[in-house]
């Protein structure tokens, strides 16, 4: 089987997907990518494409199915087959972008805890019995990584290129997947995407927000095996 990169969102490393990697990883070569080193997502998709096998399979959530999207862009001849978990293929709007500039700010100045507590995290989770455990998970990703990630990720996110021809160029197998209650990257975002795209399949997972391979991850690792295994 083809290898699968797998690239995590915004102040998160692989322990976001430590649930897929326990699974898949007796099976399939994995390779994680960071997304921390530079400030666009044009030099991130770059990074990771100098690093990545010749031809793999592709997997991002969040930030990380934006960068996933500019290395299609870039290399479509090396990605077999795509998976965006809880994304965005359009350009950041003004709005968004306006309320990042004070967060900097304030990350800038120490309050890297109080930003991810009160600002970024409450819009991660849908209801559910584990969300301390996932929550304390996510700070502890996002202060390992530290201010200036925050800084530099944020500034990529408001510079992304809007992706919606490289979807529509994309002629192999997606995965086009979502948490039910995904509060930042919503529902109708997947239905077009999927709508972009000829050969993808939408997947809602139930009693999900944002995080859905920790969220639910027995069914959003099987949506991806499935996809994996399709030809």
């Amino acid at each position: 089987m083809i290898p699968l990169v797998l690239i995590p969102g915004m102040m998160c490393d692989a322990r976001l997907f430590t649930p897929q990697i326990a699974a898949l990883s007796g099976d399939i070569p994995l390779h994680l990518a960071p997304i921390n080193r530079t400030d666009t997502v044009p030099a991130l998709a770059a990074e990771i494409l100098a690093n990545a096998p010749p031809v793999f399979a592709l997997a991002g959530l969040s930030m990380g199915g934006i960068v996933a999207m500019e290395i299609l862009r870039q290399a479509p001849e090396r990605v077999a087959k795509i998976a965006l978990l809880d994304t965005n293929p359009l350009a950041e709007k003004d709005a968004i972008k306006t309320r990042r500039l004070p967060q900097i700010k304030k990350v800038q100045d120490g309050q890297l805890h109080a930003v991810m507590r009160d600002e970024m995290t409450p819009n991660y989770l849908a209801d559910g019995p584990h969300n301390a455990a996932h929550l304390e998970l996510c700070m502890e990703m996002a202060l390992g990584l530290g201010p200036a990630v925050f800084e530099r990720q944020s500034r990529a996110l408001m510079t992304r290129p809007d992706q919606t021809d490289t979807l529509r160029a994309a002629d192999i197998p997606a995965l086009i997947l979502c948490g039910a209650e995904d509060k930042l990257c919503p529902v109708f975002r997947h239905e077009f995407m999927q709508s972009l795209m000829p050969r993808s399949t939408l997947h809602i997972v139930q009693n999900a927000g944002h995080l859905p391979t920790l969220e639910q991850p027995e069914e959003t690792t099987e949506a991806l095996r499935r996809w994996l295994e399709a030809a």
